[in-house]
């Protein structure tokens, strides 16, 4: 059910009023969904059956019966017992494949999704960018200094602020024909919110790595949704983490192809400094 409810997500602004009744009668009541007939869900939530098969093949479905299927699968699956939160009495063998087990669906949801997230238009104003930041706090911080490390290859300067004194005063300072990009697991931390704020005030771009219904989503100017459950309460987040370095990931290699000739350069002549620096290194300890 959650890569669903993920595209319904991204996709609920541009539903028609009866399309939107539709679907959030799904993510309220998604067990009995997978028993009904195309009619008899209709007839539930008051629409037309042609209203259904449209927000089905709106969403990026064939059709019902496509649809249906994929939400028997989520909500299988999600009651399996690698689905479960770890727990102390776990066995070690059971404990590390429940979390192997959950990054590897956590990623996989987001793959499904994945033609429903800006990744286009968000090449295209990184592009043009003059500065890229790299922000967020704790494991989220964690995520951006990875994102330079990779980013500073294709040739645009940026960099990273992960404690909040740099944030915001990174924030102050901003700049039209920056690009701001905020990572935050929860999506709701005060200070990430207010630098972003003042980020768009002074005219630079923002776009947020965060849960599709945080604070931080809604006032960025462009939202890559990473709405994943886990338990955060004694463990420190590894599903969101994942998923937020796998669509930088993304995010480098579609700005690199975007770039064109320029990226493929400066990514060639990268890796020839860093061979030329190994195989130095190599000789001299020889």
């Amino acid at each position: 059910m959650q890569a669903a409810s993920l595209i319904i997500k991204q996709q609920r602004d541009r539903l028609s009023p009866s399309e939107t009744r539709v679907a959030d009668f799904i993510l309220s009541e998604p067990n009995p969904i997978s028993q009904m007939s195309v009619g008899e869900l209709a007839r539930r939530v008051g629409v037309s059956e042609p209203t259904v098969i449209r927000l089905c093949r709106r969403l990026g479905y064939k059709g019902f019966r496509d649809f249906k299927d994929a939400l028997l699968t989520r909500v299988t699956s999600s009651n399996t017992v690698l689905h479960r939160e770890i727990s102390t009495s776990d066995s070690l063998q059971l404990a590390a494949a429940k979390v192997l087990e959950s990054c590897a669906r956590s990623l996989l949801d987001v793959s499904s999704i994945s033609q429903n997230l800006p990744f286009e238009t968000a090449a295209e104003r990184l592009r043009s960018a003059s500065h890229i930041v790299f922000a967020g706090l704790g494991a989220s911080g964690l995520v951006a200094q990875d994102a330079v490390h990779k980013f500073f290859r294709l040739g645009i300067p940026c960099r990273s602020a992960v404690d909040t004194p740099t944030i915001l005063q990174s924030a102050s300072i901003a700049r039209h024909g920056e690009t701001f990009v905020f990572v935050s697991q929860t999506g709701e931390w005060p200070e990430l919110i207010q630098a972003l704020k003042q980020c768009k005030d002074q005219g630079a771009s923002t776009i947020a790595l965060t849960r599709s219904d945080s604070a931080l989503a809604v006032a960025a100017d462009m939202v890559f949704a990473c709405d994943v459950d886990e338990d955060t309460h004694l463990y420190t987040p590894m599903n969101s983490r994942l998923v937020a370095l796998a669509i930088l990931d993304a995010i480098q290699v579609s700005l690199a192809i975007a770039l064109g000739e320029p990226a493929e350069t400066n990514l060639r002549a990268s890796k020839s400094t860093l061979n030329q620096h190994i195989q130095t290194n190599a000789s001299v300890a020889s």
